[in-house]
């Protein structure tokens, strides 16, 4: 009863058995084809791929890029392998095209849609760039070109790497309406998360007007090139209906402009390839995010190195002029300091150089101009750079020579208290090291605010002719000895025997010494050892600020 369906068992196993041959003599039917195919039908797929890379290598086309570069400009791709070390460029969403369909669009796409993004080295270091290729609908930011940008600015926070944008755009993409400017929107959420974390240069290399120009805003070092690039809210046009106001675009927002008069742009570079070259210095001195120490440069510059010319360059009348880069020239390593907006706020200078081959960010009045005085640029100007220094573990050293905030009816209106006040916030907040040398004179609250003892600067050196006070012999003598000096046979001659006595008394390091405001009176021709000596010791320096969510810095 029971071999009936034994029978019928073995009949399904054998048609079990016959259909895997079946399937597997297919197979290596499909694999034996495969293998003699013909070389062209087996690279056809290759070659798409090969294509579609050429084809977005073209941006606009041949026609658009050889006008970009009879403008005197590169183009984007041509930027990054120039930026770049060689060969070590990866694209990230060659391919991706934008998605709208109004105005025509839906048959004007580009792969890569107007930015090449990814990232690469930079003298052996990790970094990531967009770039924005004018010769694809204007350089304009779509939907897409933003989500590009963003990506990979997520990507450097997560991997700890400086983010770098060469911009070159004509604004939103009109046609695409509020989805472009949503994409600015999340550009400047990436801009201001990323701050402090990790360093953002912007390359300004051709037009970047309306919103678009709040993201290079918030980056921490802006680059323009003159006679290409321009920044501006509202362009010319506008301006001219709005408030008749005629000007060019080179007056309104150029480099020049820029690095001048508003402070907004940190360099001026004379060609894409030079801004380029700036953006690899800059990036040399710098760590790569907040959790690095800047990169060590070994140097054969001896520690110990002195220099007895420092010890004439302070001249003895207090109110003659020198140039304060004499003496930082003199101390840095190799004698090379990389200054940073040199032409905005020249009362106070600021840059980046090396001690022992560490990096170091040096501060310093100018009394070469308005005598090295505080007024709000140079207060702004300072107190940026501070804050990026003590983002980024990079140590502070401060050169003081002022004697005081700038006087004056504009300054107090245009707010010299509040603007001030942010390099005091700056000085007080950083818990980098800090080392201040004071050459000559340290007056009233700015002798406070110049990274004095009292705002945790943890190592401050006085030359000999360091003049401590309140404020200078003659204002003290004129405002302490009003009624003495009315009732004197010789007004004048008292005058200036007691301005001779306050100086004997107070224009000298000795009185700040005695009270431990100065940590150590020393030969400016020892100034380079003495400071290596300082940063060396604090090398390990732990420093916090009280908990709290952030502080309110006056904007």
């Amino acid at each position: 009863m029971n071999k009936p369906k034994v029978e019928c068992r073995s009949k399904i196993r054998k048609l079990l058995i016959i259909s895997q041959l079946e399937v597997d003599l297919q197979t290596n039917s499909e694999r034996l084809n495969y293998c003699f195919m013909k070389p062209q039908q087996k690279s056809t797929k290759l070659e798409l791929l090969k294509e579609k890379n050429l084809l977005a290598e073209k941006g606009g086309g041949e026609e658009k890029l050889a006008k970009q570069r009879s403008s005197g400009k590169m183009t984007a791709r041509e930027r990054i392998n120039f930026l770049l070390d060689e060969g070590t460029f990866e694209e990230f969403d060659k391919f991706v095209v934008h998605r709208s369909s109004d105005f025509g669009l839906d048959k004007q796409k580009y792969l890569g849609d107007g930015v090449v993004t990814g990232h690469g080295l930079i003298d052996g270091r990790q970094v990531f760039v967009f770039a924005q290729d004018f010769t694809v609908f204007g350089g304009s930011l779509s939907e897409a070109h933003a989500r590009k940008i963003v990506k990979i600015m997520d990507l450097a926070m997560k991997v700890g790497a400086p983010i770098i944008g060469l911009n070159d755009s004509g604004g939103a993409r009109i046609q695409e309406g509020v989805v472009s400017l949503a994409g600015y929107a999340d550009i400047f959420l990436r801009n201001t998360l990323a701050s402090g974390v990790v360093p953002q240069i912007s390359c300004i290399m051709g037009p970047c007007a309306g919103g678009a120009v709040y993201s290079p805003a918030i980056t921490d070092f802006n680059i323009m090139v003159k006679n290409t690039s321009y920044m501006f809210i509202t362009g010319p046009d506008v301006i001219k209906t709005v408030t008749h106001e005629e000007v060019t675009k080179e007056e309104l927002g150029g480099a020049m402009t820029h690095n001048t008069k508003s402070g907004v742009a940190h360099f001026a570079a004379e060609s894409d390839e030079h801004a380029l070259r700036i953006v690899r210095e800059l990036i040399s001195f710098i760590p790569s995010n907040n959790m690095e120490n800047p990169p060590f440069v070994p140097t054969n510059d001896p520690h110990n190195r002195t220099d007895e010319k420092l010890n004439h360059v302070v001249p003895e009348e207090p109110t003659q002029p020198y140039d304060i880069r004499d003496i930082i020239h003199s101390v840095v390593d190799d004698h090379y300091f990389f200054e940073i907006q040199e032409h905005f706020a020249p009362n106070i200078v600021i840059g980046f150089a090396r001690l022992g081959g560490f990096s170091v960010g040096i501060v310093a009045n100018q009394p070469a101009y308005l005598a090295g005085v505080l007024d709000i640029d140079a207060s702004v100007k300072a107190a940026r750079f501070v804050r990026f220094c003590d983002c980024f573990n990079i140590p502070l050293v401060t050169f003081e020579d002022v004697p005081g905030f700038l006087p004056g009816v504009n300054q107090e209106h245009f707010g010299i208290i509040r603007h001030g006040a942010k390099l005091i916030y700056a000085y007080a907040e950083a818990t980098v090291p800090k080392v201040t040398v004071i050459t000559r004179k340290a007056y009233g609250g700015a002798y406070c605010v110049m990274a004095s003892k009292h705002l945790r600067t943890d190592v401050n050196f006085a030359y000999p002719t360091a003049e401590i006070a309140v404020m200078g012999a003659e204002g003290a003598v004129n405002l302490l000895y009003r009624k003495e000096l009315a009732e004197a046979e010789n007004p004048e001659e008292k005058r200036q025997s007691l301005i001779k006595l306050f100086n004997e008394k107070f224009a000298n390091p000795y009185v700040a010494a005695e009270y431990g405001f100065i940590d150590e009176v020393i030969e400016p021709a020892q100034t380079r050892p003495k400071l290596i000596k300082a940063l060396q010791l604090l090398q390990n320096k732990r420093d916090t600020n009280p908990p709290k969510k952030h502080g309110n810095i006056p904007l």
